[in-house]
């Protein structure tokens, strides 16, 4: 088969004219097993770059006639190459915060308030070996359902003299002791906003617990962005992206953000320090769009001045409903809504839509149905992100309708899935059936809200819907909480509606052209085609051939970005 590949390549280059005049490539790889991810031609041996582009895909033979006198040749020795990984959902800078701060969820433990001691003496420790932080960032898994959230005095037992933010792993609540209520300026007196004073948790005389749910989470947030100097925000994102250049990936769409944001990434791009590509929507974790004229002047200025291959806006992100609570709240009604939606898709704007509830997801595709109606057919490529529940007379209206369901493998799956109803029997992560009735999918993580965001345990629990349990989240009240290898968790041994699988090679689409696609991006990302940018990862082992249960394990060997090595395994 890879032989029959080989010529294959050979003969779709010859047909399309790229056999004409030989350039000097950069870096030629040879000897490798790579999926191109181009329909016609899916697997090569040997590609070569020119520049920040790819010259030539094909056998060996081929590919060496492009070798110039200074080029790189790197032997794969049969690896596995996949074009690089475009991560169709992340918090990017949440995620900086996350990996510069006290990460006390990971694969192996989870470290919930219900561990009082183990946690002061983590965080005790980290305060102390950050002496500097005007912040101190944590993550962690806890309760977002009174009366089981913490308290800041828990916080306040290990540091007390500066402000900690501790965020939750939903990235939905966060939690505060009390120098970070001090420094968000929340007191005992209501905030001014009614949305955002709704989700400070308060006790029965009227005291910030130190508990912030949804909106609420947004004088913290405000309070944060002012106090991080700006040059420590660019070391810990330009820190952040080579973390995911370690996992393959090559772009992001970040589902959160501002102009301030854009504007950091836009810094490290014109210092030569991004190494991930990035599209960044306008927009805050449950909090309400208003068209203010100040948001309006952000948007427009971010669309004119960001608009390349690697710093992008021209995009807003809504969400439906939040994700703390029992169940989720809502965020909009469905008038207010539809109204917002209809006047940025007038302005040119690409809508994209969190929702785990299956009534978010119908109200989202009845909005998304009325949009087309009223403003006519487009190349909108509108999104709903997570999708979790879909009831199924809503499963066909994703390809009718041409909306791409952005979705997080690593999200399933619990033994409920992510029902949030447990005596609901609809499935939940419908994979399987939103591919087959023609959607396209756009894979991600939602990092930091899984840890690590590795696209390989995502491919693998697409391909197995293995489920998981962790002993360390069991008493934690709030939606659920297991996911693939998160917060503790370890296979139970059972699956999830298995019939929603899909195979390793659909999850690498969807993790690639699917999420390219996703981001306007696809012409230029998401295959290994000559004209296309040089965006690969070289892997550990062939995740197209491996046990279905060993795919979590694949490491990144190399990852190149515009031609450009980025990330090498020093192991």
């Amino acid at each position: 088969m890879k032989l029959i590949g080989q010529i294959t390549v050979c003969t779709v280059l010859m047909a399309l004219g790229w056999a004409g005049p030989v350039l000097a490539g950069d870096t030629l790889f040879i000897h490798g097993h790579i999926y191109t991810g181009n329909p016609k031609a899916p697997w090569a041996s040997a590609l070569s770059v020119n520049g920040s582009r790819i010259e030539a895909v094909g056998t060996d033979a081929a590919v060496l006639k492009h070798r110039g006198s200074q080029a790189k040749v790197i032997d794969l020795h049969g690896q596995t190459v996949i074009p690089g990984i475009v991560d169709s959902h992340v918090h990017l800078l949440y995620g900086a915060y996350a990996l510069h701060g006290l990460n006390l969820s990971t694969p192996e433990a989870s470290i919930t308030p219900e561990k009082a001691d183990v946690l002061i003496e983590r965080l005790k420790s980290y305060a102390a070996a950050h002496p500097h932080d005007a912040v101190l960032f944590a993550r962690a898994d806890f309760a977002s359902v009174p009366p089981a959230t913490p308290t800041h005095a828990l916080l306040d037992r290990a540091v007390a003299d500066r402000p900690v933010v501790v965020h939750n792993t939903s990235e939905h609540a966060l939690w505060l002791n009390s120098a970070a209520l001090k420094m968000a300026g929340i007191t005992d007196e209501p905030l001014a906003d009614r949305d955002e004073e709704r989700g400070v948790i308060r006790d029965a005389s009227g005291h910030p617990s130190g508990v912030l749910l949804e909106a609420g989470m947004q004088p913290a947030a405000r309070a944060v962005a002012v106090r991080v100097p700006q040059d420590e925000k660019l070391a810990m994102v330009q820190a952040a992206t080579h973390y995911l250049n370690s996992m393959g990936i090559t772009s992001v769409v970040n589902a959160t953000g501002d102009l301030a944001e854009i504007e950091l990434y836009g810094t490290l791009r014109d210092r030569g320090a991004l190494t991930v590509r990035t599209r960044t929507s306008f927009g805050s974790v449950a909090v309400q769009h208003h068209l203010t004229p100040s948001f309006l002047a952000d948007l427009d200025q971010a669309r004119r001045l960001y608009h390349d291959d690697w710093v992008s806006a021209n995009l807003v992100k809504f969400f439906a409903d939040g994700g703390t609570g029992m169940i989720p709240p809502l965020v909009y009604t469905p008038r207010d809504y539809e109204a917002l939606v209809m006047e940025l898709d007038s302005r040119g704007y690409q809508i994209m839509t969190h929702a785990l509830r299956a009534d978010s997801v119908h109200m989202i595709l009845d909005t998304y149905e009325r949009l087309e109606q009223a403003h006519g057919s487009h190349d909108r490529r509108l999104r709903i992100e997570h999708a979790d529940e879909v009831d199924a007379v809503d499963l066909p209206r994703f390809a009718k309708l041409s909306v791409i369901a952005g979705m997080q493998p690593t999200f399933c799956c619990g033994e409920d899935g992510l029902n949030l109803d447990p005596t609901d029997n609809v499935p939940s992560d419908r994979w399987h059936s939103l591919q087959a009735s023609g959607a396209v999918l756009a894979f991600g993580s939602d990092w930091p809200c899984t840890w690590p965001p590795s696209p390989f345990i995502s491919i693998q629990e697409a391909a197995t819907r293995q489920a998981w349990k962790s002993a360390d989240t069991a008493n934690i009240a709030g939606v659920p909480l297991d996911g693939a290898a998160q917060g503790g968790a370890a296979v139970t041994g059972a699956s999830y509606v298995p019939e929603e699988r899909i195979s390793v090679a659909d999850s690498v689409r969807a993790y690639t052209q699917g999420s390219a696609f996703a981001a306007f991006s696809d012409k230029q990302v998401g295959t290994l085609e000559v004209g296309k940018l040089a965006d690969l990862a070289v892997l550990s082992q062939d995740i197209f051939t491996a046990p279905l249960e060993t795919i979590g394990k694949t490491q990144v060997v190399t990852t190149m970005v515009g031609g450009k090595i980025v990330y090498t395994a020093t192991h």
